[in-house]
């Protein structure tokens, strides 16, 4: 007898369906389908994310092999996967990027005021991309170089929670700096990059958007030092100028002045020349600004470990990124789930937790708790010694 909703369930809970509903109308997704619904799709990946299937056949004996499907939140008796690999195939990826970016939203608002290692008031953001390596001989459209496939996710992550705030799918070919022209800047706002992003003419739109740049210099750029600045003893500040770009064309894209801060945290590692617009923070905070950049770089490690990116359930471009987007979506619906119920516990462990009781219907906060539970020591005054005195 059911006695309560299951935990897959709960988690399904924190997603809007019925803005769901609304993308599904907008790209006409679930014209003339009479079951298996783009919902129906979205279920049976995401089980399979948190489950860690390794295939739609795995995928179709696990959801046939459960008591009810109905109680999973699915409409259909069975799952076939042929069923499954024709939505992957045809469904289209933009309806699950755009899902992607509404619970962005949604999580973002959750995070805001978390602390992430820099006392600022500022909204912090840091830019990377990651490559995806993909089967060329499977996946003959993402070729990339050397006779290698891959897709790029680019990524810009909120510092302030583990939240991307911005999230592109391309082509390995694609050049990274192309990504800075899709961005909206925020007023006010850093944004840390890396060197592959250092071009001139972007970062004045940046600039001229009222927002901050932290990035590193090429040793081969060019600038006029229009006055030095005092630095602390002790910090592994070395310089802080104020400088004006002297190339040939930075110049003239970039007129605005800058700062040049080169920092060394010891004798043993080279000096690491930072460039930023803003004029007036403390030296060591641009380059404490710049390490934090480092939490972009641990989220790519942490998707690729624990979300199912690098192992494809089809072979086609439609296939893969609708994949890549729920992934998304469900690692989002995780972070909403953890803040609303006030979990307590990280990412890592709720998965693990959501991977084996999927189907329980326990209230998540009490099965995490149960799940963190920690035995009672066994007292000292009965605890034999081995040597005695």
């Amino acid at each position: 007898m059911h006695v309560g909703r299951t935990v897959f369930s709960q988690l399904m809970h924190f997603a809007p369906q019925q803005e769901f509903r609304r993308l599904v109308a907008r790209h006409e997704a679930d014209y003339r389908l009479r079951h298996f619904s783009c919902w129906d799709q979205f279920l049976c990946m995401a089980f399979a994310q948190l489950t860690y299937r390794e295939s739609l056949r795995d995928i179709e004996v696990c959801l046939r092999a459960a008591p009810n499907l109905y109680h999973l939140g699915l409409r259909s008796r069975a799952i076939a996967r042929s069923s499954l690999a024709d939505a992957n195939e045809r469904r289209p990826w933009r309806l699950y990027a755009d899902f992607a970016r509404l619970l962005i939203a949604r999580a973002h608002s959750l995070y805001t005021h978390e602390p992430f290692g820099v006392e600022l008031d500022h909204t912090v953001y840091a830019l990377d991309s990651t490559i995806i390596d993909l089967c060329l001989s499977l996946c003959p459209w993402a070729r990339f170089h050397h006779g290698r496939g891959a897709i790029k996710l680019h990524t810009l992550l909120d510092l302030r929670g583990p939240i991307p705030s911005f999230i592109r799918i391309t082509h390995g070919r694609i050049s990274d700096l192309s990504t800075l022209d899709h961005l909206v800047y925020e007023p006010g706002a850093f944004y840390v990059l890396d060197r592959a992003y250092l071009d001139f003419r972007r970062l004045r739109r940046l600039h001229q958007a009222g927002a901050f740049f932290v990035t590193r210099s090429w040793r081969n750029t060019r600038v006029a030092t229009m006055q030095s600045r005092s630095v602390p003893a002790g910090s592994g500040i070395v310089k802080d100028q104020l400088v004006r770009f002297a190339g040939v064309t930075s110049r003239y894209d970039f007129p605005a002045p800058a700062r040049r801060i080169c920092y060394r945290p010891s004798l043993d590692v080279r000096p690491l020349v930072f460039l930023t617009n803003h004029l007036e923070l403390p030296a060591f905070t641009i380059a404490e600004l710049y390490r934090c950049r480092w939490h972009v770089e641990l989220f790519f490690k942490w998707i690729k470990q624990h979300l199912r990116i690098k192992a494809f359930y089809g072979r086609s471009e439609n296939s893969v990124k609708t994949q890549l987007w729920i992934a998304i979506s469900v690692y989002l619906l995780v972070a909403i789930a953890c803040k609303h119920l006030q979990l307590g516990v990280s990412f890592h462990s709720l998965l693990q937790v959501l991977s084996l009781s999927l189907q329980e219907t326990a209230p998540l906060p009490e099965l995490v708790a149960r799940c963190n539970h920690q035995p009672n020591s066994i007292p000292d005054d009965k605890q034999l010694s081995l040597f005695e005195s």
